[in-house]
């Protein structure tokens, strides 16, 4: 019977063993619901990486758009922040283009995610696509959690209770990690009212204070693009 197991941060990823896994990473607020709106608004792929030099460079190599955030704010420089309006507004074309994109914590989460057996992005926004990619595979699952720079984070664990209670039904192990009994608990808590619930989040009240609360309303979407799997392929991002 696969399992899935939540990691609160990726500074614990060196206690866990990624191969054979399915590594779904999640930044709620915002690096993969922006990541996941982008790819279903028309982004070809994504390059996400750590540094922004790096996200520049790739934006001259490819000819493509670049996103980039530090510490909830866009960076300057760049196409877009970080987020998923960027990809809705209509004020930049984005069909057709490919992304690079930086953030503070979620595309560094992701890097240190590459050695698992396949690499997906989960949000709300695309949590079913998140399920049934994991049910297809029948390999253990591990929430990767992003959080806000290497500390925990409620909403990212949030998510990984909701996907373990979807994946539950499926044939998954969602006893044997406490890890992921404690997400679990926090989902059933937060969702009768999750935006009422996570608005306790010190990472919801920072972004809020950045005046980015629709950010935060859209981002708590459930299935808003439950069709949409970015998944890693080589050096990049594609949509499944």
């Amino acid at each position: 019977m696969p399992s899935v197991d939540i990691c609160f941060s990726p500074e614990l990823l060196p206690l866990y063993k990624l191969e054979r896994r399915v590594a779904v990473v999640v930044d709620i607020l915002r690096a993969t619901s922006s990541i996941v709106t982008a790819l279903a608004s028309g982004v070809t792929h994504v390059f996400p990486v750590a540094e922004l030099a790096e996200c520049q460079a790739l934006g001259r190599q490819h000819d493509c758009l670049t996103a980039g955030e530090r510490d909830g704010r866009p960076a300057a420089g760049f196409d877009l922040g970080n987020s998923p309006f960027g990809y809705l507004d209509g004020e930049l074309s984005v069909r057709g283009r490919a992304l690079a994109i930086s953030t503070t914590n979620g595309t560094q989460a992701l890097r240190r995610s590459l050695a698992a057996d396949a690499v997906v992005v989960g949000a709300f926004l695309n949590l079913e696509a998140v399920a049934a990619f994991a049910e297809t595979q029948q390999k253990d699952v591990l929430v990767v959690c992003a959080g806000w720079k290497g500390q925990f984070c409620l909403e990212d664990t949030v998510f990984g209770g909701a996907l373990a209670s979807r994946l539950a039904p499926r044939g998954f192990d969602v006893a044997g990690s406490d890890a992921t009994l404690a997400a679990l608990h926090l989902w059933q808590q937060a969702q009768p009212d999750l935006h009422a619930y996570l608005l306790q989040s010190s990472h919801v009240r920072r972004l809020n204070s950045l005046e980015a609360n629709k950010d935060f309303e859209f981002c708590l979407r459930i299935d808003e693009y439950a069709g949409i799997l970015p998944i890693w392929q080589e050096d990049r991002l594609v949509a499944r």
